[in-house]
């Protein structure tokens, strides 16, 4: 797939230290970089995001993979593969999450939060009311509600990536353990 609208040119300073922290410039900045306000807010929102605390890291990337798995957004995948080598998250578990229901290596709760991004990903949405409720009973109302924004904003990010064509720079390729690959059919409910 090629890129459905042209990079912009970075500002110097910006470019600089987006390969200073990850070794090159994402391309999601560089399309996003045509409305510089629009980029700027982006990246403004992403960073606070990045701050959030009541919700386990490792169960918010765990929900933004299995998003990009169900999006098909692998620009998302790669980054978030990526994310947890460097948030010193479980490998084994994160190369698995594109195959979550198959894989032995998750505990019940990192299922049940992947379920739920899977059910918040679908049109419409699918979450009940039990799955809701096991989630809050488990993590509290703080982190239920900062795991609900994250995941709403793991689906803004990886329905505008595929949108604008953008796929895998090969981010996880650091990693030791290789990505499996979402199986054909995932059990997860989608409506068009």
């Amino acid at each position: 797939m090629a890129l459905r609208v042209p990079k912009a040119e970075l500002p110097a300073e910006l470019r600089e230290n987006l390969i200073k922290q990850l070794g090159s410039v994402p391309e999601p900045n560089e399309v996003l970089w045509n409305n510089p306000k629009l980029a700027e807010a982006n990246q403004e929102f992403s960073a606070k995001v990045a701050t959030w605390d009541a919700a386990d890291a490792s169960l918010k990337t765990f929900a933004h993979m299995a998003v990009a798995a169900q999006v098909g957004c692998s620009w998302c995948l790669d980054i978030n593969y990526f994310a947890a080598l460097n948030q010193h998250l479980d490998l084994a578990k994160a190369s698995q999450v594109p195959r979550w229901r198959e894989s032995q290596v998750f505990t019940p709760l990192e299922r049940e939060v992947m379920e739920y991004a899977e059910a918040m990903t679908n049109t419409p949405t699918t979450v009940t009311d039990e799955l809701s409720a096991s989630l809050l009973g488990q993590l509290g109302p703080a982190a239920l509600v900062e795991l609900t924004v994250f995941i709403g904003f793991a689906n803004l990010a990886a329905r505008c990536n595929t949108a604008h064509g953008i796929t895998s720079q090969g981010y996880s390729d650091a990693c030791e353990i290789p990505l499996a690959g979402r199986p054909q059919t995932s059990g997860a409910a989608s409506a068009s």
